[in-house]
């Protein structure tokens, strides 16, 4: 091949390999764009809502009007906003605009992480610590407006805060919930309401197991951020016995294996013991350099407290024995239980 052939062929690769530089840029560039597009109307739509809320309620407190819902000045306002400005002015919406700023009347506390959306639903919230919470946590896990109605019709906050003393509580409010230690990735009772299980259905373990699976990305958010599956029926192997762990997780910020047992009946002394095989096993079999010790929960309908507390005496693993429920809790009645704590001195 000539010098001149050679350098033609070479010239050529440099072309295609530069033209897929410059293409790759230019998709960066508009996949930036549109994002930050996004995010800036998004920002603009809080701020103009806010704004609209600050009017109505300076107007009001200087002239001793109330703007409730099906007063006179909602409805006036609703009606010629509508003819003025077209659709989105309904009087729930100009109510949320009052309500928004009064639950955020400094706009340095509005983060701009969260839609309009995430807001309306943020200040149907009377509570002003688990709004705070919620608040947090969407911000912290990036949660969706789905995700987001979802935990607050869970009461999170008040499942969560059942596990803390005043300060902690108030603490969870402000900064939100993060998993820094391994008791900061279990739950008191786990909600599984989205399996759709009617209480009178006698179900099995391999049940309610499939239905997990099935259900896999709820699960996933109920156990909260961290949490990657690995595998179903995971077997291992001791001197010819096999035995299968029913679900495995890998804790990707605790940096360890989370094994999950479940149990549809009460918890017995050999769960435990057998959990607590499957720890030393993983331990020894499956840990690499880097993860920490694996964590075990066996998840289970009911609860035997004394029982539990007998067994797992002298028990150097992490072994945790959680509840699970099928249905929504009480949520005044959980309301009612975080009042008491915050009342303690």
């Amino acid at each position: 091949m000539s010098a001149k052939k050679v350098l033609k062929k070479a010239s050529s690769k440099v072309s295609k390999r530069s033209y897929k530089k410059l293409l790759d840029s230019i998709s960066t560039t508009l996949i930036n764009g549109r994002r930050f597009a996004v995010q800036s109307v998004n920002v603009t739509l809080v701020k103009t809502n806010w704004e609209i809320g600050r009017h109505i309620v300076e107007f009001e407190q200087s002239g001793n009007e109330r703007a409730e819902y099906g007063s006179d000045l909602l409805a006036k306002l609703s009606n010629d906003l509508s003819i003025l400005h077209g659709k989105g002015f309904g009087r729930r919406n100009v109510l949320d605009m009052r309500r928004f700023y009064l639950s955020y009347q400094k706009w340095q506390t509005v983060s701009a992480k969260l839609s309009w959306s995430h807001y309306i639903a943020l200040i149907s919230i009377s509570d002003r610590m688990a709004r705070s919470f919620y608040e947090k946590q969407s911000i912290i896990e990036n949660w969706s407006l789905r995700e987001l109605e979802r935990q607050i019709e869970s009461s999170l906050f008040e499942r969560l805060a059942l596990s803390r003393d005043k300060k902690g509580v108030i603490a969870l409010s402000k900064k939100g919930h993060r998993t820094e230690e391994v008791q900061d990735a279990i739950k008191e009772p786990y909600l599984l309401d989205f399996l759709k299980i009617a209480t009178s259905f006698r179900m099995t373990e391999k049940q309610l197991e499939q239905r997990i699976i099935d259900n896999l990305q709820l699960f996933l958010l109920e156990l909260g951020k961290g949490f990657t599956f690995v595998s179903r029926q995971y077997r291992i192997s001791v001197r010819n016995k096999h035995f299968y762990i029913d679900l495995v997780f890998y804790h990707r910020i605790l940096r360890c294996f989370v094994l999950i047992d479940l149990k549809i009946k009460g918890v017995k002394h050999t769960d435990i013991g057998q959990m607590n095989l499957y720890l030393n096993y993983f331990k020894s079999e499956e840990n690499v350099s880097g993860d920490n010790e694996p964590i075990g929960i066996i998840l289970s309908a009911e609860k035997d407290e004394v029982l539990v507390e007998f067994a797992m005496g002298g028990i150097s693993n992490k072994i945790f024995v959680s509840k699970y429920q099928l249905y929504l809790p009480d949520k005044k009645q959980l309301q009612t239980r975080i009042k008491d704590i915050l009342k303690d001195k």
